[in-house]
């Protein structure tokens, strides 16, 4: 696992309180939503405004581009890598 997908899915169990779940119950390239994780728009919300906090990214709560970023860790990871170089 790569440091920083290994970094988002403490980050997804710290900002949505998912207490009974651990990083290794999350797999990267499952959806966050619906059937993979089974997050929500509410949770979206708490995610996009923890990971705007952490590292420093910018995020359209109505672009096509941030519904795919949130489509899996992985996604979430190449997101935040692209952001930071």
């Amino acid at each position: 696992m790569q440091p920083l997908e290994l970094e988002i899915k403490e980050l997804i169990i710290s900002a949505l309180s998912l207490e009974d779940i651990g990083p290794n119950d999350i797999d990267a390239a499952a959806p966050l939503f619906g059937e993979g994780l089974g997050l929500d728009s509410i949770d979206a919300l708490e995610l996009g405004l923890a990971l705007q906090k952490r590292y420093g990214v910018t995020l359209s709560a109505d672009s096509q581009e941030t519904r795919q970023h949130f489509a899996s860790v992985n996604a979430l990871a190449n997101f935040v890598a692209a952001q930071r170089s």
